[in-house]
């Protein structure tokens, strides 16, 4: 019997932080194109998480933009701020097996510490965006734990990752570009899944939808691709399938800065303010020289 084989289904999940730029709409692209083109299905998620920041008027405005490029995506779109029960329900299947801790430290009293250990390189850990939590709160007895929560004092939950990277045992993930890469558990160290304001992190939420979703093929930025590795390690603990992955890479600007959501004159919808076409935004992504658009325009 000939192997089934398995749909495509690719997503989008931007933040409604901002308007929708040029680089959001390339990585939006890029998703589209690689499920229709296997004649499977484009989801688009909003990851409206950071609740301080994210805005509706934005997510309106995103899902219009996508509408015009002529994005169409299949099926509802997910809002990650109406699902915080997955989230939650995840989490307590990972704090039932030890594998995470609360953490009482503020960013304050993290940075001090970080700075006491400057004198002793080899005590403090490095990951992608720094120094990585020292571990303060590892270590905390259980009745101390229970008597801070008891007491009121604000924490975030953290994922054990020496704990965690021994229960999920070695593991790789496939990149299109790249090839196999072996993941590294602790690259970010003790990363935190929950937060005092959010019952979630960017982390646990985008690896629970994604396996809820069933997503098959993730497609986003290069400067994404160190997430990954502890994507792959929740996946591995929470028992679902790895996606395949597709790390692209990212439009810049004249100097080779990368585009964010402070490039306002390179918003979608600036662009159709202009008097651009949907073809000249394609175009101008293909180009990749958005410098200079701003130079002529």
């Amino acid at each position: 019997m000939a192997p089934v084989m398995q749909s495509v289904v690719t997503r989008f999940a931007p933040s409604p932080t901002g308007l929708l730029h040029l680089g959001s709409a390339y990585s939006a692209l890029v998703a589209h194109n690689r499920a229709r083109e296997a004649g499977g299905r484009f989801l688009v998620r909003i990851e409206d998480t950071d609740i301080r920041r994210c805005r509706r008027e934005y997510e309106t405005a995103i899902l219009q933009d996508l509408k015009w490029l002529g994005l169409g995506w299949d099926g509802e779109v997910r809002r990650q701020s109406d699902h915080f029960t997955d989230y939650g329900r995840e989490l307590d299947r990972l704090d039932a097996r030890g594998l995470v801790y609360p953490c009482f430290c503020s960013r304050a009293e993290i940075e001090r510490e970080i700075a006491a250990s400057a004198s002793a390189p080899h005590a403090t850990l490095h990951g992608p965006d720094g120094p990585l939590y020292p571990g303060t709160c590892r270590n905390l007895a259980p009745a101390e734990r229970k008597r801070r929560i008891a007491a009121g004092r604000e924490h975030c939950v953290r994922l054990d990752s020496a704990r965690s990277a021994a229960a999920a045992g070695p593991y790789d993930f496939v990149d299109e570009h790249r090839g196999r890469i072996k993941g590294q558990p602790l690259l970010m160290g003790d990363f935190v899944l929950a937060r005092k304001d959010t019952p979630t992190s960017y982390h646990l939420s985008v690896t629970v939808d994604d396996h809820l979703q069933g997503v098959t093929l993730v497609t986003r930025g290069e400067d994404i691709l160190p997430s990954t590795h502890v994507h792959v390690l929740l996946q591995r603990l929470l028992g679902y399938a790895t996606p395949s992955y597709a790390h692209h890479g990212l439009i810049t600007d004249g100097t080779g800065r990368r585009l964010a959501k402070r490039d306002e004159d390179l918003t979608i919808r600036s662009l159709r303010e202009r008097g651009k076409t949907p073809a000249d935004v394609f175009k101008l992504m293909a180009g990749g020289a958005p410098h200079q658009w701003r130079d002529q325009s």
